[in-house]
């Protein structure tokens, strides 16, 4: 039995919007007006507002060969709702654009908006507005969001201070193994009639890359404890990059003790099967969505026994640079070798 397959041209543009919209409900208050005017209204009732904007591009950031629509969808929201919880902000909105090909059904779209709904249901933010338009090839997703935050509690890249200690939440490096993993099958499939795709029950990994989730939990958790990080920025282009971006802004330099970079078991068990440093993925692979922050030592007491916030490193004057010492003691200069959008 073959599968239902309608047309997108068969509902023009406002006809697809208004299908993929049809049963959103709001769950935030500043939501005044949402999807089906010129434009959304929100109000954020004295609190501040917080924007940030991502664009997810097929073949670039995605492969729909071993991406699943659903799970793009979910992910699509998550990637920015983290750069949201990245300010210690809470998302409350989403807009989203889509430019899609005539190779894409209305049913595919459908499987992403559920992954779209699924993300904004867990995350509790409202989606307000968007375009659709046509595409000559590719899947095209933009993501605007919009969050809210008490005022002056933003945290900025560009105020960590010498001898604030460098933390971060949950394991690193996982999502990138599960990138290699995926690619490496990928490869094999193509090259081998016949060869289904053995991702060994690595479903940690793949799921880091496939499913990623945003530290809300670590948001909610400095509220409780009214801590307020001095820097923070989301982890998408691996730990030693987003550390340089905080020491450049903020003008200071970084030490970090590679013993205490947290890398799921999991994680280490593929790395050391395909003979690569786990550390290194760790640095420089990207897409975990963890939260790295500096925090004034005065805080310690506080974060020291938390399940999923590690100490890492401390921040030093700049004259003093980036390093990272190693297990054995060496001292090397920390390096961004994480993702370039513009790399070849």
């Amino acid at each position: 039995m073959s599968e239902e397959r309608t047309e997108i041209s068969s509902l023009g543009e406002f006809g697809l919007i208004d299908h993929l919209t049809k049963n959103i409900e709001h769950q935030n208050a500043s939501t005044i007006l949402g999807v089906g005017d010129d434009a959304a209204v929100i109000d954020h009732f004295g609190k501040q507002t917080v924007i940030t904007t991502d664009l997810l591009i097929e073949g670039v950031h995605f492969d729909l060969m071993y991406t699943p629509l659903k799970h793009l969808g979910y992910k699509s929201v998550v990637v920015n709702v983290s750069d949201i919880y990245a300010m210690n902000a809470t998302p409350t909105q989403i807009t989203l654009s889509l430019a899609v090909s005539n190779r894409f059904s209305l049913e595919a779209l459908e499987e992403f908006y559920d992954g779209v709904y699924v993300a904004c249901e867990e995350y509790g933010v409202d989606l307000i507005g968007g375009d659709t338009t046509s595409s000559s090839k590719g899947f095209v997703i933009s993501v605007t969001a919009i969050g809210e935050v008490a005022p002056d509690q933003y945290v900025k890249r560009s105020t960590a201070k010498p001898n604030d200690l460098i933390c971060v939440s949950g394991y690193l490096g996982g999502a990138y193994l599960g990138l290699l993993l995926l690619e490496r099958e990928k490869k094999i499939f193509l090259e081998t009639k016949g060869v289904q795709p053995d991702l060994e029950n690595r479903d940690y990994i793949v799921g880091r890359l496939l499913k990623p989730e945003a530290r809300r939990d670590i948001i909610e958790f400095f509220e409780k404890e009214k801590i307020v990080p001095t820097a923070m920025m989301d982890i998408s282009d691996g730990l030693s990059s987003e550390v340089l971006h905080i020491c450049k802004q903020s003008e200071v330099g970084a030490v970090l003790y590679e013993d205490k970079i947290p890398v799921h078991p999991d994680a280490k068990d593929f790395a050391y099967k395909l003979e690569i440093d786990p550390t290194a993925c760790a640095l420089s692979g990207g897409e975990d969505y963890e939260l790295v922050f500096t925090l004034s030592q005065s805080d310690y007491d506080k974060i020291k026994d938390v399940n999923g916030i590690r100490v890492v490193g401390y921040v030093t004057e700049a004259a003093e640079g980036a390093h990272i010492i190693t297990r054995g003691g060496n001292k090397h200069e920390l390096t961004a070798q994480g993702w370039n959008a513009f790399s070849k």
